[in-house]
């Protein structure tokens, strides 16, 4: 009589004796609630209480938006998307750096679920040390003993990465007259100037996206949402291109933000109300890509950063 491990044919033996993987899906982390706003603006300055000015811009902020930032929504669909093409065998989870739910309660279920074996994915497509290792050091935190932690460090070039942003291009169906700009989250220059590689990833996933949308002569780099700290940020900042774009004529702008992959208020806030309003106030137009989100050529790419790893 077969065992029932033979009885599986479509199932290799030798993936049956290894440790189970699971994954673990990675963002910032949003409050749910704008009351919930000084208890997470102290999370994200690591402890330090922010000032009521502080608390009172976000609260702004987040009410131009309707209150809320859909983050956490968009991430556990993407990971219901992922689950979907990976199957039972393979248990997804979703943990926030600075929010609910935190990595460490995600890395927690996943031991809980048997998992001896878990692939950490980032949601930032090009590496920093400022974000992306620091995702890696929550998680590596809350490993629990007997448990690996296989990293995926930056995903900036992955042709898939690169078809979904460029069927959001195409999808706007850039105009003439349009400039496409394409924005990652800027960085203090010191990160860059230390040898972080952040910058030049930055650059290549805006040529990729550019050769493959067909947009490659018509294309600015841009950075936003840049901290408030004297030290020098890189840039051009996006508030500023779109200004001396205007001085030179430019009357209408396509963002494509290539350093995030769902909506949230850098994307809801910084582009559609804050450098809209930039471009506005000077006649011109400014409108946007539509976000990854759950994109499917997105979540293929991950069901590949996965499978790669198993």
């Amino acid at each position: 009589m077969l065992s029932p491990i033979t009885q599986t044919p479509d199932y290799p033996i030798h993936r049956l004796l290894m440790p189970i993987t699971g994954v673990l899906l990675m963002a910032h982390g949003t409050p749910s609630s704008l009351d919930e706003m000084p208890e997470y603006l102290t999370l994200v300055r690591g402890g330090r209480r922010p000032s009521p000015e502080l608390v009172a811009e976000m609260r702004h902020n987040y009410g131009a938006i309707g209150g809320r930032s859909p983050l956490t929504e968009i991430t556990m669909a993407q990971a219901d998307a992922l689950r979907a093409l990976l199957g039972d065998r393979i248990p997804v989870a979703v943990g926030m750096r600075h929010w609910k739910p935190f990595i460490k309660d995600a890395m927690a279920r996943l031991s809980a679920g048997g998992v001896r074996r878990v692939i950490g994915i980032p949601l930032a497509p090009q590496f920093s040390s400022l974000s992306v290792v620091k995702y890696f050091d929550a998680a590596e935190s809350a490993l629990p003993e007997g448990v690996e932690l296989v990293r995926v460090e930056s995903f900036h070039a992955h042709r898939l990465l690169v078809d979904a942003f460029a069927e959001r291009v195409r999808a706007a169906n850039p105009r003439p007259d349009e400039i496409v700009v394409f924005t990652a989250h800027s960085l203090p220059a010191r990160v860059i100037e230390s040898g972080d590689r952040y910058a030049t990833e930055v650059a290549a996933t805006a040529a990729g996206v550019a050769a493959k949308a067909g947009v490659a002569a018509s294309y600015c780099l841009a950075y936003q949402s840049a901290g408030r700290t004297p030290e020098p940020w890189i840039g051009p900042d996006i508030g500023d291109l779109i200004r001396q774009q205007i001085a030179r004529g430019v009357g209408a702008f396509l963002v494509v933000p290539i350093g995030f992959v769902s909506d949230h208020t850098e994307i809801l806030f910084d582009i559609d109300t804050q450098a809209r309003a930039a471009a506005e106030s000077s006649g011109a137009a400014l409108r946007r890509t539509e976000s990854l989100n759950t994109s499917a050529t997105f979540i293929a790419m991950l069901e590949d950063l996965v499978r790669e790893r198993l």
